[in-house]
């Protein structure tokens, strides 16, 4: 009976440490995300397992290039992927099918040669503080900026630090230069 009992409070003591180390890991470093949908093809396709990272922008602002999870500003319990294109500060607008940035065409090497960045309806914005303009890669399938409007930066869960699934896509996520 006494081996039973120190057994019970052997599987008690590793449940309770286990869940001590996990649980702050889960909710304020990084958190799994699963996408659904195909609007960020080619560069993540539904299906893809995420590892988001909650950390980095504690301590730095998103930077251009950056894929990001973030809740959807017309339905918060909503969460989108999307690329940051703008930052606070610029004015962001599409001309002939290029992403123009304060008046710079950015350079998307992450994308098809034949990707055409429709505007949608979209004119010229400019980015208050705190505020970014983002889009999906696969830019006619997404719902994006071009649509909704600016994303406000409290929205942003985190960026997307690890590609875990596939398997044999396995990978930290960098973000692109321009």
């Amino acid at each position: 009976m006494k081996s039973l009992f120190v057994f019970i409070w052997e599987v008690v003591k590793v449940v309770v440490i286990a869940t001590a180390i996990v649980v702050p890991i889960r909710y304020f470093l990084f958190q799994p995300f699963l996408v659904k949908g195909q609007s960020m093809e080619p560069n993540f396709a539904n299906g893809d397992y995420l590892i988001i990272d909650q950390l980095s922008y504690r301590f730095r602002e998103p930077q251009r290039g950056e894929v990001v999870v973030f809740k959807y500003p017309q339905m918060p319990s909503q969460r989108y992927i999307k690329r940051i294109l703008g930052l606070p500060g610029e004015t962001v607008e599409v001309k002939e099918g290029k992403v123009v940035v304060s008046g710079f065409e950015l350079k998307e090497y992450y994308l098809p040669s034949s990707v055409f960045t429709d505007e949608k309806g979209f004119e010229r914005v400019a980015l208050g503080e705190n505020e970014y303009f983002v889009l999906g890669d696969n830019r006619p399938a997404s719902s994006d900026s071009r649509v909704w409007g600016i994303l406000p930066g409290e929205n942003i869960i985190g960026r997307v630090f690890i590609r875990a699934w596939p398997f044999v896509v396995f990978a930290k996520v960098e973000a692109p230069e321009y």
